[in-house]
């Protein structure tokens, strides 16, 4: 027999609560039954009993079990028996409210905040022995969770919502592959609170560590500004781009500073990036992608080494110009509000640069050009490809000898790419 050190009352079962003060008793577990520890299994017939009851099976199924996995034969008469000295029932010597209200309450603070009333009804008598009706229940739950009533109710699923405490907070950096079958490789990067475009370059290769660290230590350099956090994908071209970030944040005494500055993790979870090479696809390289099928498809550029660089050479100022002008236009675009996010809405460039008026901050640190300058000279050169620097020699002098000028838009660039194909015989 076990009773509550609170207020004396006999507990007729091991429960989490008493069912007469409401205290919580969870500590009198391992005490109530001698020689035995937390987790033991029962060992009496009513410990069964009591266990199968508590577990919500039906009398027959308890019956069936005592007999099949314990070899004790019980009669109906006899489980009521025992059931009944127990002071167990279920629709009968209800628990307390406030009993139930602290029970659920000790729940919601945890997962149980996902459960709905038919399911923490089950918890209630499962896990805490409680005795309640299901109306009870639910009622109860409305009270303490009705934001979690809510989204039940939608029956959609629950995205973690974006936040970010300003401009400079977290910068997402990823590459764009669409185009490297043909030759072109794109680097970018997106500022997660205001959206804003910190670089877009297009080359022959987005793998290179030297180059992205280029475009890094570029755009501080256009900025003045090192931000909060760096965000990549786990790609081994982000090394020492992570390397030099982590360096110049060394220096500071925040929560992030040094090794905590950069961040690896998935594609997909590197989701501002991500998401806004969505929007790049629709809006800009659909178009060039479409274009350079078109020439696969009339047989004049095949995938080769030769050709890629043929149409690297013709195309990629007339491409970086394009990048150009979209960062432009993004940039100073209206981003209407979303429910999923907890970011402002307005254009990139004001929110980037007055985030005070968007319930942000300025998160980034000041760099001085002197310290760019002396891990800029100690950055290895962008890798060149083999051959690839005689192969545009040779086109710059075909081109200067048959009178082409460069291409400044994408029709010229084609005229320009067939013309040099057919004199560089490939």
């Amino acid at each position: 027999m076990m009773y509550c050190p609170f207020c004396g009352f006999n507990l007729h079962a091991e429960t989490a609560f008493c069912s007469s003060c409401g205290k919580n008793i969870t500590f009198l577990k391992d005490a109530a039954r001698p020689g035995t520890s937390e987790g033991s299994e029962a060992t009496t017939d009513d410990d069964l009993i009591l266990n199968y009851f508590t577990e919500g099976h039906s009398y027959e199924i308890i019956m069936d079990l005592m007999a099949t996995k314990h070899n004790v034969s019980l009669s109906l008469s006899t489980l009521k028996r025992r059931l009944q000295d127990a002071g167990l029932a279920r629709r009968t010597n209800y628990s307390p409210i406030a009993t139930v209200q602290a029970a659920i309450s000790e729940e919601l603070k945890g997962s149980g905040q996902l459960l709905g009333y038919r399911a923490m009804w089950q918890t209630l008598r499962q896990k805490y022995s409680l005795v309640v009706r299901r109306d009870d229940v639910m009622r109860l739950i409305g009270e303490l969770d009705a934001s979690g009533i809510e989204k039940r109710s939608r029956r959609r699923f629950v995205r973690r919502a974006y936040h970010s405490m300003g401009a400079n907070d977290v910068w997402h950096v990823d590459g764009y592959d669409k185009l490297k079958p043909f030759g072109v490789a794109i680097s970018g990067c997106i500022d997660g609170f205001s959206r804003k475009i910190m670089w877009l370059k297009c080359g022959k290769s987005n793998n290179d560590p030297g180059g992205i660290a280029k475009n890094y230590m570029q755009c501080v350099a256009e900025f003045g500004i090192i931000p909060m956090r760096l965000r990549t994908d786990c790609g081994t071209e982000n090394g020492l781009m992570a390397s030099l970030h982590c360096t110049l944040r060394s220096e500071h005494t925040d929560e992030f500073a040094g090794t905590k500055s950069h961040m690896y993790g998935t594609s997909t979870s590197n989701q501002r990036i991500e998401s806004w090479w969505s929007y790049f696809r629709k809006q800009r390289s659909q178009f060039w992608m479409d274009l350079f099928s078109d020439l696969r498809e009339r047989h004049l550029f095949n995938g080769s080494y030769q050709h890629r660089s043929l149409l690297r050479f013709c195309f990629l100022g007339v491409l970086q110009n394009e990048l150009d002008e979209y960062k432009q236009l993004w940039n100073t675009h209206t981003i209407r509000p979303c429910r999923q996010s907890q970011c402002p809405s307005g254009k990139p460039e004001a929110m980037y640069n007055v985030p005070h008026r968007f319930n942000g901050r300025n998160c980034g640190y000041p760099v001085s050009t002197q310290t760019l300058s002396q891990y800029d000279s100690l950055m290895p050169a962008p890798e060149t490809p083999s051959g690839e620097d005689e192969e545009q020699n040779r086109f710059e002098e075909l081109q200067r000898q048959s009178g082409l000028t460069s291409p400044l838009h994408w029709e010229s660039a084609v005229e320009n790419y067939i013309s040099l194909k057919n004199l560089a015989d490939i």
